[in-house]
């Protein structure tokens, strides 16, 4: 199977339900994306395919096969996801940091189709979990970028 990941393409002989995470992970030696609880609950695994955030640890691989896939490696590659990592360390977001590729990623996927996102729509869009709590400075980054500040 061929994957078009990061801008670039990859050749994968995994079985095509394997879950994507693991081919990014384990073939592909991209390890930005992270493993967090393999039911999709987390989102630490979030990755964009075709510009959609979906968690990697429950996709098969084969229903990757055709599309764009994005994962944190490239994000900044994107002038919204560079400006998203920009927020991020302006606002102090991460603690742990474990959560926080897929925190950015989903924040990116957000900020690409909803440019001025409400208060509701951040909490709708931001699902992913994160142990250390630091739900506020994400919010706030993603107020920040989306030219609100605390306004929201």
């Amino acid at each position: 199977m061929q994957l078009h990941i990061n801008n670039k393409t990859y050749e994968t002989d995994a079985e095509a339900d394997t879950p994507l995470l693991w081919v990014i992970r384990d073939d592909l030696d991209m390890t930005g994306t992270k493993y967090g609880c393999g039911l999709a609950q987390c989102g630490a695994c979030s990755v964009m395919i075709d510009g959609q955030v979906v968690r990697s640890c429950v996709t098969p691989v084969e229903t990757a096969v055709g599309k764009n896939i994005t994962t944190i490696e490239a994000i900044e590659s994107d002038e919204l996801g560079k400006r998203v990592v920009a927020a991020w360390v302006k606002h102090q977001v991460p603690q742990c940091g474990y959560c926080q590729s897929g925190q950015v990623m989903a924040a990116t996927a957000l900020l690409k189709h909803n440019a001025h996102p409400s208060e509701e729509e951040i909490a709708a869009a931001m699902v992913n979990l994160c142990r250390c709590g630091t739900y506020n400075a994400i919010n706030a980054a993603i107020r920040d970028i989306a030219g609100a500040g605390d306004k929201v």
